[in-house]
């Protein structure tokens, strides 16, 4: 059973628990036709505005599935029944085709109206009237043409099929075919790229006039076509052969059925709109005619601009660029606006599903999408013609088209050999957003540049040995094929003077934190080996000689293993290195302040400074407000910077780090490839272990205890008894959702406190969603109530409440409420004051966070820790998610089992939820390139 169906609260695309279907599908399964108004009790600018998650995304949460599930396989059902009608259109089960005859069943008109099924257009499959009279003979053969191939028959009176939509029938599934040929190996890739611009769809004349609609059309539905629909594209944008933009200024057309200029007469006038006043004001008057909330005004205006009512006014459907908006919402906003002449064929319509649906598909984790899939998912929306939908998109350029090559599993890149007879590498074509395609292209650059502007350590010698010298350029390399880090053996390593620059002994002093000028400390070879000879254990030591030796390294290991960056961090700052480490959470921070504290404790009395200011957080370090600054060409001013919680960064954020790193930093990635990924879209450190790009790590620094026992067995899919004789582990079965939230109460406010001294407010309850009977709100109203009763006077909130504060999508701060004024919502967080506006607390940026989900989670860690596993949100549950939530306790670990044998197979059998994204494949092909010319 759906969680957020229990819930009842809000859309299924923000909220749902992972792994229900609304988790998993972007789009509901309603179609635009079963749609109310946006001020209805799925009205966007309530709770749905707002980002689901700490995180600030719902779908990441979910771990959303391969986008297959993201968006459905074409021949699904479509669910696009029209208003007022039981009955929904079945999409044919073609990948590309569109609904012809009947698409307008579709169409969603507002109280159970319909499309004029006499008004017949140039494209009668998208369901829009075209320009002209209202009577007068109909297009050859419209009377005779059948439905499409697998579409349900279409209702009495519907439009039928016109030479002119059989042409452009024609060209979509010429496309569609060469697509797929293209995924397939059997045409060149390139192929795709060099195609033709899409010509303008051909359309009746409109000096002909249309034929009268049918007497029985005129229940529910207008008896002519609108001038909006009927607004035609300029002769330029023909003679260009590119698609109409809509809402622009000089009206272009607003369907994909839009015909090319008349040959006679003149255009017909634009429908008459809301003179909108500026700012807004105007804002909130469009809104208002359309029936929407116009708490939304404040929002459209920032995503919009300064022309945001004009904008909103010319094309309803950029409400889908608000957080929260879903598309039946925003069809039942334009249906209030343009009346009869909405339709779901407008090109408007069809230009904001493809960008929402690739926004919903981030929200999931995927950094791009199967041209097939976003192909399914519209034709599912009731776009009659998604090829043509995705190709002015394209031409657009807001989307953007890439080929992935397909390897086999497990296996490598094929070399490229420049043999013209080789069997071309089979692919998939994808499409993306630019923001996601320039950060994950921005990621792989600058990964490459660190490693190639690297300058390997050396030893100065007298006179060295030839073989010695041979020996040494190979140990300065640091890496060897199969991507393991090359050591560096004694002082015979990396001793040729013609590796690089010479290394240098002279001092340099220990660099301080409030100095941002470079430092030109270059440590020898043998120093670099002396460090790691002294280091704790064996995998500090290999962690050492591998940053010594490379610009980029790999380290994984679980929470043990976080002593040995902290101890490559000593030993650099030791070496005169400006070294620092970054993780994802203040609480990763205090954590690895401790571990450089402890090895070297006696540093602030030497009057050397404090090591503890080596450890930052990701966002303070990007701010400034944390760390060595930046130097005078805008560079973080550092050696080596070691990032913790690696798996939790996100693309842009990643982009945005390893572009601050000037030539020649070393970088040290260092994560846990056991925990849930970021929660903002991509994979960055699983891609770059499976590219195998650098030098990798792995610690051999076991977790110990009962709970690093049990975790360490689910990190192998083996989910195991452990022997916890002072009760660190331990099982609380139960029936329902309802005795789960009892006893999780009951854990955290009385069992954890007596049998442990762990108070409350050091208990973190851990869930698998927000929503349902047992999700994060229900938990969280029923421990307020228990631990912190009041009337919630400041936005629901009273001074006291524990909260998760959201600054930005993909992080959550914890903190507790001190109060509230006309400022905003006063909390302290980690002993910092933060002062929440108004409307970031009305849009969901802070809520209770007695109870969270595991990406919010995700990076912190607890003295007791409560995991709460409902009986109807096992869908959500991976191996990934249950190793992530299991490893947040320190001390005791309490788990509400009532996920019964489902808790098992997801331990066993799904590792993770996969995602879509490119950087593994960029990776690869930059290795590719390196080794091309040694191939010569």
């Amino acid at each position: 059973m759906s969680t957020d169906r229990l819930a009842g609260e809000t859309p299924p695309g923000q909220e749902a628990a992972p792994g229900t279907a609304e988790a998993r599908t972007p789009d509901a399964a309603a179609g635009p036709g079963d749609a109310e108004a946006p001020e209805s009790a799925a009205a966007p600018g309530e709770e749905a505005t707002g980002r689901e998650e700490g995180a600030g995304v719902a779908g990441a949460e979910a771990e959303a599935a391969g986008p297959e599930t993201v968006a459905a396989a074409s021949g699904a059902e479509a669910g696009a029944a029209a208003a007022g009608e039981e009955r929904g259109t079945t999409a044919p089960e073609a990948e590309s085709a569109a609904p012809a005859s009947g698409a307008e069943s579709g169409t969603p008109a507002a109280g159970g109206e319909t499309a004029d099924p006499g008004a017949a257009s140039g494209s009668p499959e998208t369901g829009t009237p075209s320009s002209g009279s209202e009577s007068g003979p109909p297009s050859t053969g419209a009377e005779t043409s059948g439905p499409a191939s697998g579409a349900e028959a279409s209702a009495p009176g519907a439009a039928k099929g016109t030479p002119a939509s059989g042409s452009a029938k024609a060209t979509a599934d010429a496309l569609a075919a060469a697509v797929r040929a293209v995924e397939s190996g059997e045409r060149s890739a390139a192929s795709f790229f060099n195609a033709a611009p899409r010509p303008a769809r051909p359309a009746a004349s409109a000096a002909q006039p249309a034929k009268a609609a049918p007497q029985g059309a005129a229940q529910g539905g207008s008896t002519g076509p609108g001038p909006e629909v009927a607004r035609q594209r300029t002769t330029q944008e023909q003679e260009n052969g590119g698609p109409a933009r809509p809402g622009g200024p000089q009206g272009s057309a607003t369907g994909p059925a839009a015909a090319a200029p008349a040959a006679t007469g003149p255009a017909p006038a634009p429908r008459p709109a809301v003179r909108a006043l500026p700012g807004v004001e105007g804002v909130r008057q469009v809104l208002a005619a359309g029936g929407a909330p116009e708490t939304l005004a404040e929002q459209i205006a920032e995503v919009l601009g300064e022309r945001a009512a004009e904008a909103l006014g010319e094309d309803p459907w950029l409400l889908l660029g608000v957080p929260g908006v879903r598309p039946e919402q925003a069809d039942g906003f334009a249906r209030a606006l343009l009346g009869p002449a909405c339709g779901p064929g407008d090109e408007r319509r069809a230009q904001a599903l493809v960008g929402w649906l690739l926004e919903q598909t981030a929200l999931a984790g995927h950094s791009a999408l199967e041209a097939t899939a976003l192909r399914a998912a519209l034709a599912q929306r009731a776009v009659p013609e998604p090829d043509d939908a995705l190709q002015a998109a394209i031409a657009d350029g807001a989307v953007l088209v890439f080929q992935d090559a397909i390897d086999e599993p497990g296996g490598r890149p094929r070399p490229a050999t420049g043999d013209d007879d080789e069997e071309e590498q089979p692919v998939r074509i994808l499409l993306g957003l630019d923001r996601f395609a320039m950060a994950e292209e921005s990621v792989a650059d600058g990964l490459a540049r660190l490693l190639n502007t690297f300058a390997a350590v050396a030893e100065p010698t007298q006179d060295p040995d030839p073989a010695e010298a041979e020996a040494g350029e190979a140990d300065a390399d640091g890496a060897t094929d199969d991507g393991e880090a090359q050591v560096a053996d004694g002082a015979t390593a990396g001793e040729s003077p013609t590796t690089t620059a010479p290394a240098t002994d002279a001092p340099t002093g220990t660099p301080t934190d409030d100095d941002p000028s470079p430092r030109p400390a270059r440590p020898s070879a043998a120093r670099w080996e002396a460090v790691a000879a002294a280091a704790p254990s064996p995998s500090a030591a290999e962690l050492i000689r591998a940053a010594a030796h490379s610009g980029l390294v790999a380290h994984t290991g679980a929470e043990a293993a976080r002593t040995e960056p902290a101890a490559l961090i000593a030993a650099a700052r030791s070496l005169g290195l400006r070294a620092f480490g970054a993780t994802h959470t203040e609480n990763g921070r205090r954590r690895l302040a401790a571990h450089l504290t402890g090895s070297a404790p006696d540093a602030p009395a030497a009057g050397s400074p404090d090591p503890a200011t080596a450890a930052v957080t990701v966002s303070g370090l990007l701010s400034g407000r944390e760390g060595p600054g930046r130097d005078a060409d805008g560079a973080l001013a550092l050696d080596l910077l070691v990032v913790l919680d690696a798996p939790q960064l996100d693309l842009e954020t990643a982009a945005l780090l390893v572009e601050s790193l000037t030539d020649g930093t070393r970088l040290v990635l260092s994560g846990d490839p056991g925990v849930l990924w970021s929660a903002g879209p991509g994979r960055l450190f699983a891609d770059l272990l499976a590219a195998r790009f650098c030098p990798q790590v792995a610690s051999r620094t076991p977790d110990f205890g009962p709970i690093g026992e049990l975790v360490s067995g689910i990190g192998i899919g083996e989910l195991s008894q452990v022997e916890a004789p002072g009760k660190e582990v331990v099982i609380v079965p139960v029936r329902d959702a309802g005795e789960a939230v009892h006893r999780s109460v009951q854990l955290v406010a009385d069992s954890v406190p007596r049998a442990f001294g762990v108070p409350a407010d050091h208990t973190q309850v851990i869930t698998v969603g927000h929503g349902g009977a047992a999700g994060t709100r229900a938990l969280n109203a029923a421990l307020k109530e228990r631990l912190n009763p009041g009337p919630g006077r400041f936005g629901g909130f009273d001074p006291g409440d524990r909260v998760a504060y959201t600054p930005a999508p993909g992080r959550t701060v914890p903190g507790t409420v001190t109060g509230a004024d006309a400022a905003g919502l006063h909390l302290d967080c980690d002993g910092s004051a933060v002062v929440v506006p108004r409307e970031q607390v009305g849009t969901g940026a802070v809520r209770h966070g007695w109870a969270l989900t595991a990406h919010q989670a995700a990076g912190t860690r607890w003295p007791a820790a409560v995991v709460v596993l409902p009986g109807d949100a096992t869908g959500g549950l991976t191996r990934a998610w249950v190793y992530t939530a299991f490893s947040r306790g320190e001390r005791h670990l309490s788990v509400v089992q009532g996920a019964d044998q489902a808790l098992a197979r997801a331990v066993a059998e799904v590792p993770v939820k996969e995602r879509t994204t490119r950087l593994r494949s960029l990776l690869q092909q930059s290795v590719q390139t390196g080794e091309e010319p040694a191939a010569d």
